[in-house]
């Protein structure tokens, strides 16, 4: 298997791990407007970079979400990854504490919305939330 194969395979299980079939059909999405953008989101985000063993992928999905979070403009994302945090075991008490400590670095707007993304994924996922 040469590097580049094994790197994609990784890639897709810890997508797959992460995400489900969420994180599959974000990729899906994209190969018919840019392939290169899918091969460098399971390649290199997640073959090279969410895989590597110096953080578990809960701690990984917390500073996912930290990061979308503040950085306010990526709610589709946000979403994807709260719903990947509850896939690797992260409670919706500590998902909402993650997103609260956003409101001190990036403000309480994006705070608030990040704590609607997340409402809307417990929503969805049917996942009661007692803070």
């Amino acid at each position: 298997m040469t590097t580049e194969n094994r790197r994609h395979a990784i890639g897709e299980s810890t997508l797959a791990a992460i995400t489900g079939g969420t994180g599959t059909a974000v990729v899906e999405s994209l190969k018919d407007i840019a392939p290169d953008l899918a091969e460098w989101i399971i390649s290199f985000s997640y073959g090279d970079v969410m895989s590597r063993p110096g953080l578990d992928l809960r701690s990984r999905q917390f500073a996912t979400i930290a990061a979308l979070t503040a950085m306010g403009t990526a709610t589709p994302q946000l979403k994807v990854h709260i719903h990947g945090a509850l896939n690797v075991g992260c409670q919706p008490p500590e998902i909402i504490e993650v997103i609260l400590q956003m409101a001190v670095y990036a403000g309480f707007p994006a705070a608030i919305n990040g704590l609607n993304v997340a409402r809307e994924v417990f929503q969805e996922r049917g996942v009661a939330v007692g803070t």
